[in-house]
């Protein structure tokens, strides 16, 4: 009887185990393998998953990935260098991100130029967003619910290295910064996001919002109070 236990357990793992190659592998198999040239033709990446891209020195790669209302985006980025032997100098790697009308969007932290030495074998990059809002003035230059790009590029490197192969890797997570629904409004289509798939909570975020913290608290100090205060006058009114 233990024996049969035994065997089963195994055969239990090791379907399991089965199962999980598979689907590393389907993730795998899922992440892009090329990036495009420009806006137009850029490659789409799913909030979670990299992507990756052989290229030459001095070549503009590009990305799209979708962002909702509440999220902060993080783009990462690193760029396998050739072999030091073969290159002639420093060069200045950057890393820009575009929002659905092509606004370049300002990094909260991070960093988006590295100058890579001569002896460097890499370069890592990355830009984390402002919060997505859910709406904005006309004006304004807030990053809204939709499609964002992302440009790597070499932007300072000796002539001679021009056209030399790397590899680069990009991958995009966002964190739920939540009040998506604090701002009291909404966009009603998300910026270009014809490409990109709609994000998990969506492109307006989630229901909730630290306006609904604040009233809740509030409701149940008030009570609280109003409990108190009932409870002093009863007693003040004893003989």
């Amino acid at each position: 009887m233990r024996r049969t236990t035994r065997a089963l357990t195994a055969g239990m793992l090791a379907l399991a185990g089965l199962a999980a190659s598979a689907t590393a592998a389907a993730a795998d198999d899922e992440a892009p393998t090329e990036a495009g040239t420009d806006f137009r033709t850029a490659v789409a990446v799913e909030q979670g998953h990299k992507a990756t891209a052989d290229a030459s020195t001095g070549d503009y790669l590009y990305w799209q990935f979708p962002a909702g209302a509440g999220q902060r985006p993080t783009v990462k980025a690193t760029v396998t260098l050739p072999e030091a032997s073969a290159r002639h100098g420093a060069a200045t790697w950057q890393l820009d991100v575009f929002d659905g009308l092509r606004r370049r969007q300002a990094c909260t932290s991070g960093e988006r130029t590295v100058r890579a030495s001569g002896q460097d074998a890499s370069v890592a990059l990355s830009c984390t967003l402002r919060t997505v809002r859910p709406w904005s003035e006309r004006w304004s230059n807030d990053p809204l619910p939709g499609a964002y790009y992302v440009r790597l590029t070499v932007v300072d490197a000796p002539d001679r290295d021009l056209g030399l192969p790397v590899k680069a890797e990009v991958r995009v997570d966002a964190q739920d910064a939540g009040g998506a629904r604090a701002e009291g409004g909404r966009l009603g289509a998300p910026l270009h996001a014809a490409a990109v798939s709609e994000p998990e909570s969506g492109w307006n975020g989630s229901w909730w919002s630290g306006r609904w913290g604040w009233t809740v608290g509030g409701a149940v100090l008030g009570a609280l109070a109003a409990v108190g205060g009932y409870t002093l006058t009863r007693h003040g009114r004893r003989p």
